[in-house]
């Protein structure tokens, strides 16, 4: 596949002037972060817009390449404190090795501070008058702070550089002025002895904020290690060469010096390298990542080929028709990237209130301050010095920054011990709102995997004989049927026997020879054409048959049928059961496949889906996902196959199956490891439940700050001389993380 994909796409307009251009973006840790780099972007000269995308961790910039470059673009982001990939040869790659860098960064960031920190709690705790423990705590903190907590203050640093504050503003701000003011009374203590205040230090308090901000990153920086690697997966479809004929000799070259126009050879087992129509030769090719059908698709002159298929056990000759980035292949890796790319950031809920809690907190403590110097008499100073400090120490982030990581830790915890593996936060946030859910047939709603369900024996007495007679012809047979009919047979003990002139009719089925008798099987119409006598009571059964889905192929001689069998994907024990929980939840049902209208009918009536469609593309599919979205719907896509991976990464919320293609789970939130449909219902319910535990942990995160605030900044001071001592705050501070975490850890006993 052409690096273009991988690398900075870009369209120049008719006036030449114009450029949209895609870039990895690196550094960003949170959805505020994404704003901001946004906002950079849409700032610079010469930008005519821009957006960031922070789950794909991208941005795409439409600007006018006489007024500004990507060189200059960079230069505006890097000013902030993040990075735009702009001339590396593989971007992608470049950016997944700053990811994993920066996620073993965090990591030992998270372990060495938690290590330096422990000791601080229990002097800070259990031995304040510990001789020299402030001195011991102050040292051991210090690296905590300003080392393994830096990002947090050069951040934030550039942020005010530009006007701008997230949440590294604000643990910049709590911790350094926590930090700030212990150091003071550790060396200047009689300052408050004098004044009759003891002097108090907030070491403890500084130590685990930086401890718990950081393991919060870390839990989201691991999510994003495992980002999707379905892109490269989809390449690896694709072979590095390709045998081409010319002049009749068979030549081995790079995939990219095919040409359309040109001869292709492709031998039995091997993938299809371009899309193409055969010219010579026949074959079954294995199209399951085009259709999800599990059957393969006879080949033969005519016929077109595409490139990521899999050729079976024949070889020919085909015309390349499509290369490169024409291909149907390439075209599934644009849609998926497009997809992924088009969706907005989901500004998280902590980030939102973090935007407007910090500038407030700030501006509260500078005002409070100033009242207590304007209003405090003689102790004015002491306490607009104590007050300020307090209304930043109780509202240190250490409960804002586990409100949504706790809960997201227990529901994926949960969601695993119910067979549902979970792979992004933001899927789990938005799936309590999904009222439209489609579900792939074949591996989703069936087994994906053809098998005989019924074998009706004419001539019984010698069914033993003819059942070896068919096993031996089966067993000769390309085509993908023929594996289920040999394992059928296999299980009831059918045994290979030696046969004459085997020979494999086009469309219709395999002829030979056993005991000077010619035996056939295939469909009905090799049978009326070899003028073999078919009972009424054979075609009303084969009709009754084909009814419900199935493929029914003949057995017999040119006098008579011996046997009627009957394949069919059969549908999961629970898929029924699971789709009438969800339509009891409300939720619209929906069935897409590539088959026929005929089994699509089949299948949805007897799992009682009201709305299907049949032969659909992978576009289709994610064309139908989009038609839904915009009548405002919230959809969720289920399926198995790389045809789903394009729908998949547009739906807002994708559901994979667990015995799936590697792409369809790579681009799905969610995996459903035991393939059970009925996983889905249990995981709208996590959501719901999960989604409400954060909720009450913002809760119990700002309540503390609504009435401890106020307090701190000396309220009731005029009405009852109650002034809050930082102590006490810290302590509402601790408390409010108690209340997240205690209430996080509920969940783990809620059924879903």
């Amino acid at each position: 596949m052409d690096q273009e994909i991988l690398s900075n796409s870009m369209k120049i307009t008719q006036s030449q002037k114009h450029v949209h251009q895609s870039f990895p973006v690196l550094e960003m840790s949170c959805a505020a972060c994404a704003v901001s780099v946004e906002s950079m972007l849409k700032s610079t000269k010469g930008v005519i817009d821009a957006g960031v995308n922070y789950a794909n961790q991208s941005a795409w910039v439409d600007y006018d390449k006489e007024l500004t470059t990507p060189t200059e673009l960079r230069n505006a982001v890097h000013s902030i404190g993040y990075d735009l990939v702009v001339d590396a040869e593989d971007p992608q790659a470049v950016k997944e090795e700053s990811a994993l860098k920066n996620y073993a960064d965090i990591k030992q960031r998270t372990r060495w501070s938690a290590i330096l920190a422990m000791p601080v709690v229990i002097i800070g705790m259990l031995f304040m008058d510990l001789p020299y423990g402030n001195m011991i705590s102050m040292i051991l903190t210090a690296p905590i702070v300003f080392y393994f907590g830096r990002s947090f203050f050069i951040h934030a640093f550039k942020q005010a550089r530009h006007g701008k504050a997230n949440m590294d503003t604000l643990v910049a701000l709590s911790t350094g002025i926590a930090f700030g003011f212990s150091v003071f009374n550790t060396f200047f203590p009689q300052f408050w002895h004098v004044r009759g205040i003891h002097p108090h230090v907030y070491y403890e308090a500084a130590a685990v904020v930086v401890v718990f901000i950081t393991l919060g990153k870390l839990l989201e920086e691991r999510a994003k290690s495992k980002t999707s690697s379905a892109i490269k997966k989809l390449m690896g479809l694709q072979p590095k060469t390709i045998r081409i004929l010319v002049n009749g000799i068979e030549l081995e070259l790079p995939i990219a010096s095919v040409k359309v126009g040109n001869i292709i050879i492709v031998h039995p087992g091997e993938k299809i390298p371009v899309d193409g129509v055969v010219t010579s030769g026949s074959s079954f090719v294995d199209e399951s990542m085009i259709s999800g059908e599990p059957l393969s698709v006879e080949k033969d002159i005519g016929k077109k080929v595409f490139a990521g298929t899999i050729n079976q056990k024949g070889s020919f000759q085909f015309e390349a028709q499509k290369v490169g980035g024409d291909t149907i292949l390439a075209h599934i890796i644009k849609m998926v990237q497009e997809a992924q790319g088009s969706k907005a950031p989901v500004q998280k809920l902590v980030d939102k209130i973090a935007g407007i809690f910090v500038p407030v907190v700030m501006g509260i403590s500078i005002l409070t301050f100033i009242t207590w110097m304007l209003v405090g008499g003689d102790d004015a100073f002491t306490h607009a010095l104590l007050t300020s400090i307090t209304v930043l120490v109780i509202a240190c982030p250490c409960a804002l920054g586990l409100a949504t990581p706790t809960a997201i830790i227990v529901g994926v915890g949960k969601g695993a011990e119910n067979n549902i593996l979970i792979k992004d936060a933001e899927s789990l946030e938005l799936a309590h709102k999904v009222n439209a859910i489609i579900l792939d047939k074949t591996g989703t709603i069936t087994e994906g995997k053809p098998r005989v369900t019924n074998m009706y024996w004419v001539e019984v007495p010698n069914s033993s004989s003819y059942q070896d007679v068919m096993f031996s012809m089966e067993s000769q047979s390309e085509h993908p049927l023929s594996q289920a009919v040999t394992a059928y047979l296999k299980e009831n003990n059918a045994q290979y026997v030696s046969l004459n002139k085997f020979e494999s009719i086009t469309g219709r089925g395999v002829t030979s020879i056993g005991d000077n008798t010619t035996f056939f099987i295939g469909n009905r119409k090799l049978f009326e054409e070899r003028n073999s006598n078919i009972p009424l009571t054979i075609t009303a059964l084969a009709d009754e048959w084909q009814a419900e889905a199935k493929t029914v192929i003949y057995f017999g001689t040119q006098e008579k049928v011996l046997a009627l069998v009957a394949i069919a994907d059969k549908i999961k024990a629970t898929s029924k059961a699971a789709i009438e929980a969800m339509q009891r939840k409300g939720l619209d049902v929906y069935l897409l496949t590539g088959d026929n209208q005929h089994t699509a009918q089949a299948v949805a009536k007897q799992v009682g889906i009201n709305h299907f469609k049949a032969e659909v593309l992978p576009s289709d599919k994610a064309d139908f996902v989009k038609k839904l979205q915009d009548e405002g719907k919230i959809v969720a896509m289920v399926g198995d196959g790389i045809n789903d991976s394009h729908a998949l990464a547009q739906a807002d919320v994708s559901i994979a199956m667990g015995k799936g293609s590697d792409i369809a789970m790579d681009v799905a939130k969610m995996v459903l490891i035991t393939s059970d449909l009925q996983s889905i219902p249990k995981a709208l319910n996590l959501s719901t439940k999960t989604v409400r535990g954060i909720r009450q942990n913002l809760f119990w995160a700002f309540i503390y700050n609504v009435i401890g605030i106020p307090i701190a900044a000396g309220l009731l001071y005029p009405i009852n001389g109650f002034l809050l001592d930082p102590v006490i705050a810290g302590a509402a501070m601790a408390m409010s993380s108690v209340s997240v975490v205690s209430n996080s850890l509920r969940l783990r006993a809620a059924k879903i």
